[in-house]
């Protein structure tokens, strides 16, 4: 088995069986230094440190859109996402976001510590006139803010 792990998995000792793989992305993102020697140990053990091939990163990016979870991923997220898909293997993560998106890719989730995610279709409403909007920050027609919702 192939694990991509995400950011949160260091923060805990939770334990993985098979091939370890993370990215460079999640490596900046460790902060503390328990996180950091959990990080060393397992790259000691094996674990791979990798980047996602640029068609897998491009398909990652048109389901997020098409979930409606763009807006809500970082790189980093992104980043495990391509990974997983690239390599066919699952990942290791409590984000909702990024359950979503690997669920609409087919990608296995191993949740860490909270309950597996909903799969779920987003959209965005404005807040101030309650239109569904495509895209952006602010609502083009009255200006007020957009609030992410399921269909």
């Amino acid at each position: 088995m192939k694990v991509v792990c995400d950011t949160s998995f260091f923060f805990v000792s939770f334990p993985l069986e098979g091939d370890l793989y993370t990215t460079p992305q999640v490596i900046d993102e460790l902060c503390d230094l328990r996180s950091k020697c959990r990080f060393d140990t397992l790259k000691e053990d094996g674990l791979i440190v990798t980047e996602a091939d640029p068609a897998s990163r491009k398909l990652v990016l048109k389901a997020a859109e098409s979930s409606g979870d763009l807006g809500v991923l970082s790189e980093t997220d992104i980043s495990i996402i391509a990974v997983a898909y690239s390599i066919r293997g699952e990942i290791a993560t409590d984000d909702f976001a990024v359950q979503n998106v690997a669920a609409t890719l087919g990608i296995g989730v191993i949740p860490i510590l909270q309950r597996r995610a909903k799969k779920r279709v987003w959209k965005l409403v404005c807040t101030g006139c309650g239109r569904d909007v495509e895209g952006g920050v602010d609502c083009p027609v009255c200006g007020a803010s957009l609030k992410r919702r399921h269909k």
